[in-house]
């Protein structure tokens, strides 16, 4: 097909807004979205090396279930700007995620049914994760982050994969670690 000049002449212009929305659009898009970068100053130490897990869970359970203690084993600060498990299974929710201090709760909660005896009043406590939780360089936090899972069936398979979000420099960083926990029933 053979355009004469007057076609071209009208087609120019509607190619031209046509590209300049969608460099306005894509301009857009990445102005609000931060740039994270994927980070390397935490580990988790060994809660990165195994499983927690129950077998005795019930449909209607809520669990409590601590993601890796941060550790910042850079040489400058970061502060920690959200929490995460990536890979959360069908019959498992992700009711809220909490940030408590280890000398609050008596202890690392590892994994801990609500109502437990055992179990801390989390209710009670300070909850951090509204807030940036800062971890000095080469040291564990005091802080440590939880996620409060409910059972609403039996999960056939573990939630897997801990996300931290975090600032170090001025800079966005994201970093996995290893974590899982597995909770089934009879």
């Amino acid at each position: 097909m053979v355009l004469s000049p007057a076609s071209r002449a009208c087609s120019i212009p509607g190619r031209f807004a046509v590209l300049a929305a969608s460099l306005l659009l894509a301009t857009a898009c990445s102005a609000q979205e931060p740039q994270q970068s994927q980070g390397t100053a935490l580990e988790g130490g060994t809660q990165e090396n195994g499983t927690v897990g129950s077998e005795n869970v019930k449909v209607g359970d809520t669990w409590w279930f601590a993601l890796p203690v941060p550790t910042n084993k850079s040489a400058k600060p970061i502060e920690i700007t959200g929490v995460s498990i990536v890979e959360i299974p069908r019959g498992m929710k992700v009711l809220k995620y909490g940030a408590y201090n280890l000398e609050d709760t008596e202890g690392l909660a590892l994994l801990t049914k609500e109502g437990s005896n055992l179990t801390p009043k989390f209710e009670t406590l300070r909850d951090y994760s509204t807030e940036t939780v800062e971890v000095a360089p080469r040291t564990s936090s005091d802080i440590y982050y939880l996620a409060r899972l409910k059972i609403t069936s039996l999960p056939s398979e573990s939630a897997r994969y801990c996300r931290f979000d975090y600032r170090q420099d001025g800079r966005e960083f994201t970093q996995t670690l290893d974590c899982e926990v597995e909770l089934t029933g009879k």
